[in-house]
């Protein structure tokens, strides 16, 4: 069968072809470029506990010795403390790191990868789509013609591939802009990102008085500012000026000795693309969705379509059309990235608005704290990881469903499970490898050797069901989950979301889980594709 071909090298291409790599399945990374990225200090990404253990799966890299998780969090309105988060393994900390230290991660581990094929200096100018497959046409020192069994358009903001398929891209452009600048310095306080509103000390030009601060390696930092509605120019000298002010003000009066690394204008749009499905034809990351105002991280949604997306192609290319399964891409993600935009697109006016508004919409500084607290660290409808609890491939009616403390369709809590070779293993790294995964809550299992227990009690007939599945699972056991009693049975998708939580031991319950999680029965899938095919 034809490889999977992707369009765009960016971090979202890079990771949707190593997820799928890891899953079998060839690709074809189309970029347009030469194959290496500009090192921009001030160019960086925020990624949430789980994206950023997404991200160390695919390229055995440990992240966080070339990023910084921050050792606590701190908004400031004026000179007051409004709120303090300290990151101590009960609160996860959120990773930051430049975004061409994370693309070079991913396209080292492609290095090596026997099913990627990157082709550089690839620019698309065509898309030709037919019932078995679809072709792409690239112009440049070795335009050709690239055959590929599916295409998704990972190639961000102006992507070719939605201009090709004619579709729409509505929403608002400049929601939020901001003067960036990293810089190698030594501030107040150590490894903590701050949010400091209103600061005390003036701010030169026109400016809406918000600067957030967050650490990188080796004492560099990276600082926004916020700046007012419209175009005006932010100069050098502007620039410069507002380094010293600021960094002036929080050493107390004096500006303490920097290194100016990189400087930039980082502007937030808000656009959300009325398909992401096209038949063979997908789109992905800013391609699909911009969003980025009051905290919230347009890469880290994007990270999550290429998981998302992944097994679902993978199981489609290995075992036929499954459309069902294929459609549920556009309806889970979309409806999660238009969720946080319409929650930004609601706080907008009373963070930014004027005293008008305000008047009449409830709230006080310490709530507007809130909000943007909520974006920055990932909490909340601003920044929390979606749920697919309303997905179409939520099984229904299960008469063994119970609850625990993860609801159904949300990124499940990584605990440590003991694997089928009776090794212990974090939850997570089972993940992606398009197999579905059951865990067995049975508390004391930690303390004894597997054989001790693999063949007791509940074991082989909940062995068995798993066996009997229509698509592959893996059984592991932990001995504690949150919120679940023990025998509980978790199902879990490849991406990490939960499916049900069953109480006990409930094959026709699991069965019905598994069946409904990739689409409904294979069989029945294969034959209604080959059905649209002929027509």
């Amino acid at each position: 069968m034809d490889p999977v071909i992707i369009v765009g090298a960016g971090p979202v291409g890079l990771t949707l072809a190593l997820a799928l790599a890891r899953q079998e399945v060839p690709c074809v990374v189309l970029d347009e470029g030469p194959g290496k990225d500009e090192p921009r200090a001030a160019r960086t990404v925020v990624l949430r506990e789980d994206t950023a253990a997404l991200m160390e799966r695919l390229t055995g890299m440990p992240l966080a010795r070339a990023g910084a998780h921050w050792a606590g969090w701190r908004s400031m309105r004026r000179k007051q403390v409004m709120r303090e988060v300290v990151f101590d393994g009960t609160e996860p900390a959120p990773l930051h790191i430049a975004q061409h230290v994370l693309t070079g991660a991913l396209r080292a581990a492609l290095t090596g990868e026997r099913l990627v094929k990157v082709a550089v200096e690839s620019r698309l100018d065509g898309i030709e789509q037919e019932p078995s497959g679809v072709t792409a046409h690239t112009r440049g020192p070795k335009g050709t013609w690239w055959r590929g069994s599916f295409l998704v358009g990972c190639d961000g903001p102006r992507s070719t591939v939605r201009k090709i398929q004619d579709i729409r891209f509505p929403g608002r452009t400049a929601v939020e802009r901001h003067a960036v600048a990293a810089l190698r310095t030594e501030l107040p306080w150590q490894d903590e990102a701050l949010l400091h509103r209103l600061p005390p000390w003036r701010m030169s030009g026109p400016s809406a008085g918000e600067v957030t601060a967050r650490p990188l390696p080796d004492g560099v930092w990276r600082l926004d500012w916020l700046l007012p509605p419209g175009k005006d120019l932010v100069t050098p000298e502007l620039l410069l000026t507002r380094i010293r002010e600021t960094l002036a003000g929080w050493a107390g009066g004096t500006t303490p000795p920097y290194e100016l690394l990189d400087t930039g204008v980082h502007t937030v749009h808000h656009r959300l693309a009325r398909r992401w499905r096209a038949d063979r034809v997908f789109l992905a990351g800013d391609a699909a969705h911009l969003l980025g105002a009051l905290g919230t991280h347009g890469l880290d949604e994007g990270l999550r379509d290429a998981d998302n997306l992944a097994w679902k192609l993978a199981l489609a290319w290995h075992h036929g059309p499954h459309e069902a399964l294929l459609d549920s891409y556009q309806t889970e993600r979309r409806a999660v990235v238009a969720a946080r935009l319409r929650a930004a697109d609601q706080a907008l006016p009373l963070l930014r608005g004027g005293a008008g508004l305000r008047a009449v919409v409830p709230g006080s500084s310490r709530g507007h704290d809130a909000l943007l607290t909520e974006g920055h660290l990932g909490h909340g409808q601003l920044g929390a990881p979606g749920a697919y609890a309303d997905s179409p491939l939520a099984p229904q009616h299960l008469e063994g469903q119970v609850p625990v403390d993860t609801a159904l369709g949300a990124p499940v809590t990584d605990v440590r499970v003991t694997a089928e070779d009776g090794t212990f293993v974090r939850l997570r790294d089972r993940l992606g490898r398009g197999a579905l995964l059951v865990v067995l809550i049975a508390p004391g299992t930690g303390v004894w050797e597997r054989k001790h227990w693999v063949s007791a009690g509940i074991m082989p007939q909940l062995a068995a069901a798993v066996t009997a599945l229509p698509h592959p699972a893996e059984l592991l056991v932990a001995e504690r989950y949150p919120g679940a009693a023990a025998h509980t049975v978790l199902l879990v998708r490849p991406d990490g979301h939960l499916v049900t939580a069953l109480g006990g031991v409930r094959p026709a319950d699991l069965y019905a889980a598994a069946e409904a999680t990739v689409g409904g029965p294979v069989k029945a899938q294969a034959e209604a594709g080959a059905s649209a095919g002929s027509r």
